[in-house]
């Protein structure tokens, strides 16, 4: 298990919300749990200084319809990349002609999702162009998702506003896994509320890592060294996490060198922190 670290970016600021709550229509919706006065290359610089590779930088702007906005967030991103260049992933709005800009700037990967669908549907030929634009060992697929009444779980693409056809299950994974280096997936219902992990995604992502080894990173609700804990015993230590606005980088409580403590432990073991909070 590895921790990787996160740049939200919106409105040219580094921030944390609650992702349920982007919304193309209104902004007036959007809750924001914090807004930073430091610029991204601050925090992708101490990301370095602590040796946490991996970790992924989004633009939350849309490209499309919110070109000023997402040019900022594009300047952000740019100078992430220049203080860890190699460490940080790079998403939001990447497509076949603008993803080689985001490696030569120093991204290690391309974070994709709603270029490869269309009307609700995965596009095989769109996936196909991402990968032989950037490469297999340069993708990352972003198969964010909601749960659904009946408790299956679905991809969300445009930023979690729009459910897909696509569920996220083993076979899912299994038909997707040769196309990419990784995948990230959110849990959107549960994103930026600090209110705890889903843990029936953990559960049923981990078994499917149990026996496929390929490397996962989970996002959505921590908010406690416990967690971290649970996503461990769930994914047999496989599972990669995100901690964004539980970080007390960003307001939160948790720091970066308790969760990397509590990531390093072997498995079965605790960390005094979580012991106390099991107390």
């Amino acid at each position: 298990m590895r921790i990787r670290p996160c740049i939200d970016l919106h409105d040219g600021k580094v921030k944390q919300i609650v992702g349920s709550s982007l919304r193309d229509s209104s902004e007036r919706e959007l809750h924001q749990n914090y807004v930073s006065d430091r610029d991204a290359g601050y925090y992708a610089g101490i990301y370095r200084q602590k040796g946490l590779t991996g970790g992924h930088v989004i633009l939350l702007n849309a490209r499309q319809t919110d070109r000023g906005m997402y040019e900022a967030d594009l300047a952000q991103a740019f100078a992430a990349f220049r203080a860890f260049p190699g460490g940080l992933q790079a998403g939001g709005g990447i497509t076949p002609e603008n993803a080689g800009q985001f490696l030569e700037a120093g991204a290690s990967h391309v974070i994709v999702t709603s270029y490869c669908f269309r009307d609700g549907r995965l596009e095989e030929d769109r996936l196909r162009e991402m990968v032989r634009t950037v490469g297999r060992e340069h993708l990352v697929l972003d198969l964010s998702c909601r749960k659904l009444s009946d408790g299956t779980y679905r991809v969300v693409t445009d930023r979690w506003q729009k459910l897909t056809s696509l569920p996220v299950n083993a076979d899912t994974l299994w038909g997707l896994c040769g196309s990419c280096a990784e995948f990230l997936i959110h849990a959107a219902d549960v994103e930026g509320k600090r209110g705890g992990v889903e843990q029936d995604l953990v559960r049923m992502i981990g078994g499917w890592q149990i026996g496929s080894g390929f490397p996962v990173t989970y996002a959505g609700g921590v908010h406690s060294l416990q967690d971290i804990e649970d996503i461990r015993r769930l994914s047999d230590d496989r599972m990669d996490v995100t901690v964004g606005s539980a970080l007390d980088l960003f307001g939160g409580s948790l720091t970066l060198d308790s969760l990397m403590r509590a990531a390093s432990q072997p498995e079965g073991s605790q960390t005094p922190e979580t012991q106390i909070q099991k107390a």
